[in-house]
């Protein structure tokens, strides 16, 4: 929240905050908007969130989804706080597709986009789960290696899928991934992972048994916004660093 508040001290014009939740951001931005619509589509939260929000002139509450809003304007700044590991169990990729056309030219979005980095482990879990707290059981087996980013500014290919060359730095099993998410709030803010923000995700793979310098070849595919059950690992193959 603190690097988010950061960001938002610094908006004017228009702004679109979208899956505006409690509001919370809604009400950051409204010192220094002209006009906010804030978006909520779940109406279990929205009933709440307009009352909250009832009381500042400058905002317009929408109890709708983001997909089917026509906005009467175009935004300054575009909030979108749906985020998660990866961007693969939360929507923000496919909503932010559906309306960055509404983003003026030299508009900017909230965050400004992320970076992903994955690393070889060892793991005891034996289904894809959160790293929310450090009893987790997992050994990492190499260097974080960072491959792929992300500007939202840009529409973005939900269908993810990526070759990767893993290095092994020390012996053992080889059994998993963990996928670790850095938020660029804006390019100055940066934050990673805690429990409550895109905590790391243990992804089981094929077991291997490697030497310090292997490297193994993956293959990872997921689709943004469609869920957890949409990843999909394969080992094509391991090697030496030598070789």
């Amino acid at each position: 929240m603190a690097g988010f508040y950061e960001a938002i001290r610094n908006v004017n014009g228009i702004i679109f905050d979208i899956g505006a939740g409690s509001g919370i951001l809604t009400a950051f931005a409204v010192p220094y908007a002209d006009i906010i619509y804030s978006v909520e589509l779940d109406s279990n939260i929205s009933q709440k969130t307009q009352v909250f929000l009832s009381g500042f002139k400058n905002v317009t509450f929408i109890e709708a989804d983001a997909y089917q809003v026509e906005f009467p304007q175009k935004a300054d700044y575009i909030i979108c706080e749906m985020l998660d590991t990866a961007l693969i169990d939360e929507e923000q990729v496919p909503v932010l597709n559906s309306i960055i056309k509404y983003l003026k030219k030299k508009g900017k979005v909230i965050p400004k986009g992320i970076i992903n980095g994955i690393e070889p482990i060892y793991t005891e879990i034996e289904h894809i789960i959160y790293q929310e707290n450090s009893n987790t059981l997992s050994k990492t087996l190499g260097p974080l290696n960072i491959y792929s980013k992300y500007d939202f500014r840009n529409r973005i290919e939900p269908q993810a899928d990526f070759n990767l060359k893993l290095m092994i730095s020390q012996d053992g099993i080889f059994n998993g991934i963990k996928i670790t998410t850095f938020t660029l709030i804006t390019s100055n803010i940066i934050c990673g992972p805690t429990p409550m923000l895109n905590p790391p995700l243990i992804i089981p793979t094929e077991k291997l048994e490697v030497k310090r310098g292997d490297i193994v070849k993956l293959n990872l595919s997921y689709l943004m916004g469609g869920g957890l059950y949409t990843i999909r690992t394969e080992i094509n193959g391991i090697s030496s660093k030598k070789g």
